[in-house]
């Protein structure tokens, strides 16, 4: 092994000029790796270990996968099914049996057991256990499980599977004190009621094991039940509507309505499972048949839970205060969103459970593989821990309408990734849920009054009892309106300008809603202006203006007072 690493080492080093850095060390990984089992073999023998090729033996997968009783009937059932006996008679222990005659009584044995089991409305492949150990509930021995009971008019009559050792395998056979009485049992069933008075070639022939009859009543009852699902249903509902209504006396009829489709699956899939027991199916096609009822009725549960939970919202929302439905349409949405998922999720682990996958190991696998989908979709677990946030900390609500940044606008709706707002513009803002719950948002409707805060500026040339006198009287018109709260110094002389005089009002008006505020505003405005024209001020202009001055004549004859006064010019000679 030295010699080996050695003349690997040497190869790396002829290869290092044209190899960079990193491939040099991915290279030294790659060789490393190859020879840690030598290593491991070595240090094994260094310490003692005679044999250190030697491991605990490992139980090698059954070709015929018989590890499980289901698996073990399923596929011997698949077998029967392509008409390969043969193979199917490897399913049963066929011990009891002379060796000289298990050529031809297994397949015979097998072939009426698949009868059996075909005809047997009761017998169903999911009952089943699907644990290597069987069912050690059953209070059989624990490498015994039953396949199938027959009530008989003498006794009960059941036929075992047994668990036993096949060249070091652990395998499920029909056992063998069960082998000897399966034709006894295959000749007590016999033919059904039905089947005696159809024509013999729709009993004949089959398909999957399946007489004809049998297809074709199914196929029929398929389109019946589509037929008459939605009146069934509206049945359903006109039973159970005034017991409903008993307890939600407000629920509208046409909500109800909205749980028909649901109803009309499940009402069809009840009825179909009902007839399986009288148009049997074989028992391959049953396994097929039940799979498939039970994902579809899955569906249809789901389906009926969710619906359920919006009518509930709907409900809950409609008896709230109004002061409260601001909050609850921001929670409900969200929350509802969630049940939705969850019973999403129930039912896919419920649907894998029934069809034999270990759920389980399902959720393990999840668990180890959470960290990866948590890195891949990081922006989404963000955005939805932001929504959690704003849920939570509920900085706006739906309706509310706000600042987010530079723009304004009206929540319309607070998703599990996204917030939707719709600006004053009347377009639709969609910003995710990370990015809007770090925002600075500055919420206007959570506002219980409104700062009314003009600036008048008035002339600089204004004389300061004027602008007494306006003080006064804008107060005055303050006090005197019932929307309008001030406080102690409501009008306030703020400063000297070049060109103004500035009078400050601040006050509030004792109301949320904007519309109200743009009135009561409009009103003081107009009596403000009336108040500065009624006392003779004016307001200022951001205007420079221009004052022409001549200067004075510092001449000496006119200074002289004795000197007399300059005659004014000749008037100009008029145009000739």
């Amino acid at each position: 092994m030295k010699n080996k690493m050695l003349l690997d080492l040497k190869k790396i080093s002829k290869s290092c000029d044209r190899l960079s850095a990193a491939r040099l060390l991915f290279v030294a990984a790659l060789l490393f790796t190859s020879h840690i089992p030598a290593a491991a073999q070595s240090l094994s023998s260094f310490l003692g270990n005679k044999n250190p090729s030697a491991s605990p033996p490992h139980n090698q997968p059954d070709p015929l996968n018989r590890t499980t009783p289901r698996a073990a009937i399923f596929n011997f059932l698949e077998a029967c099914h392509a008409d390969r006996y043969v193979l199917a008679a490897r399913y049963l222990d066929l011990r009891r049996i002379p060796a000289a005659d298990r050529q031809t009584e297994g397949p015979d044995l097998a072939r009426q057991l698949a009868d059996l089991l075909d005809k047997e409305p009761r017998f169903e492949v999911d009952q089943l256990s699907d644990d290597p150990a069987g069912n050690v509930n059953d209070g059989l021995a624990p490498d015994l499980e039953v396949l199938v009971k027959l009530n008989t008019n003498e006794e009960p009559s059941a036929l075992f599977l047994q668990r036993v050792s096949q060249q070091g395998i652990e395998v499920w056979l029909v056992a063998s004190d069960s082998v000897p009485h399966i034709a006894e049992m295959d000749a007590l069933e016999g033919a059904s009621d039905i089947e005696k008075h159809m024509p013999r070639f729709l009993v004949t022939h089959k398909l999957l094991g399946t007489s004809w009859w049998a297809w074709i009543s199914l196929i029929i009852l398929t389109f019946l039940l589509l037929v008459l699902s939605r009146l069934l249903s509206r049945l359903f509902l006109a039973v159970f509507t005034p017991v409903i209504k008993r307890f939600a006396e407000s629920l509208q009829t046409y909500r109800l309505e909205t749980l028909t489709n649901p109803l009309r699956l499940l009402i069809s899939l009840a009825l179909f499972r009902a007839v399986m027991e009288v148009v049997t199916p074989s028992a391959l096609l049953r396994d097929y048949l039940i799979r498939l009822l039970v994902l579809l009725s899955t569906i249809g549960l789901a389906a009926l839970a969710m619906r359920i939970v919006d009518l509930a919202s709907t409900q809950f929302l409609g008896r709230l205060d109004p002061s409260e439905r601001a909050l609850s349409y921001s929670v409900m949405p969200l929350g509802v969103r969630v049940i939705r998922i969850g019973i999403f999720l129930i039912a896919a682990l419920l649907i894998l459970a029934s069809w034999g996958y270990n759920t389980n190991a399902i959720l393990a696998g999840l668990g180890v593989g959470g960290l990866a989908v948590a890195l891949a979709a990081q922006k989404t677990i963000e955005n939805l821990f932001g929504a959690v946030a704003l849920v939570s900390d509920r900085p706006v609500l739906v309706g509310d309408f706000c600042q987010f940044g530079t723009q304004t606008g009206t929540v319309e709706d607070i998703g599990l990734r996204s917030t939707r707002i719709r600006t004053n513009d009347r377009t639709t803002v969609t910003i995710p849920n990370s990015n809007f719950s770090t925002m600075t948002i500055e919420n206007f409707s959570r506002r219980d009054r409104m700062w009314f805060h003009p600036t008048l500026k008035l002339r600089r040339d204004t004389n300061p009892g004027k602008v007494r006198e306006l003080m006064d009287a804008i107060a005055q018109v303050l006090h005197s309106d019932p929307l309008v709260e001030t406080p102690d110094v409501p009008v306030r002389f703020t400063r000297i300008t070049d060109y103004s005089l500035d009078l400050e009002v601040f006050a509030y008006i004792t109301t949320s809603h904007y519309q109200k505020f743009l009135e009561a505003q409009s009103a003081l405005l107009l009596q403000l202006l009336e108040s500065v024209e009624r006392h003779g001020v004016r307001l200022a202009l951001p205007i420079a203006e221009s004052v022409t001055v001549n200067p004075p004549d510092l001449s000496p004859s006119a200074n002289s007072s004795s000197h007399p006064a300059a005659e004014p010019p000749a008037a100009p000679p008029p145009p000739g």
